[in-house]
């Protein structure tokens, strides 16, 4: 069982940056913010937390990944929690937990305004062609049974 799994939903916090290895591999690095209310039993008022959390993609999914999102964009991603240590030019040992993303998604509520930023409309992207269609308020989707 893998004891590091995790999913993360919030904002990207910066463009993205996409890279690749010696080998070709594409690597893709950006920082998610997560927020986190709840409400303090002692003054009755609701509190605000923040957590940013790196996250990096791999190969097909960083180059997926990395033509959707953009500083902004609200993501859901999943993964697994994984340690990585280096030297720095100093000589002191460093460390960092980043979330080694599985899959990557646009939250829905930001579909409608991420097409229409990209110069689509009614959920067509800059080409024209129909990227996501977004249900009128009052429109009832069929049974598909």
């Amino acid at each position: 069982m893998n004891n590091s799994a995790i999913t993360c939903v919030g904002n990207v916090t910066a463009d993205p940056k996409l890279e690749y290895t010696n080998n070709g591999a594409a690597k893709l690095r950006f920082s998610v913010a997560c927020n986190r209310s709840w409400k303090n039993a002692k003054t009755d008022e609701w509190e605000e937390e923040t957590s940013f959390f790196n996250v990096v993609c791999w190969r097909y999914q960083a180059d997926v990944t990395a033509e959707v999102i953009e500083k902004g964009v609200g993501v859901i991603v999943v993964g697994r929690l994984e340690q990585r240590s280096w030297e720095d030019n100093e000589g002191n040992k460093r460390s960092t937990v980043e979330v080694v993303a599985d899959n990557v998604a646009i939250q829905c509520r930001n579909i409608e305004e991420f097409t229409r930023k990209r110069g689509g409309k009614g959920g067509e992207s800059s080409n024209g062609q129909k990227a996501v269609s977004p249900r009128a308020k009052n429109e009832i989707p069929e049974d598909p049974f």
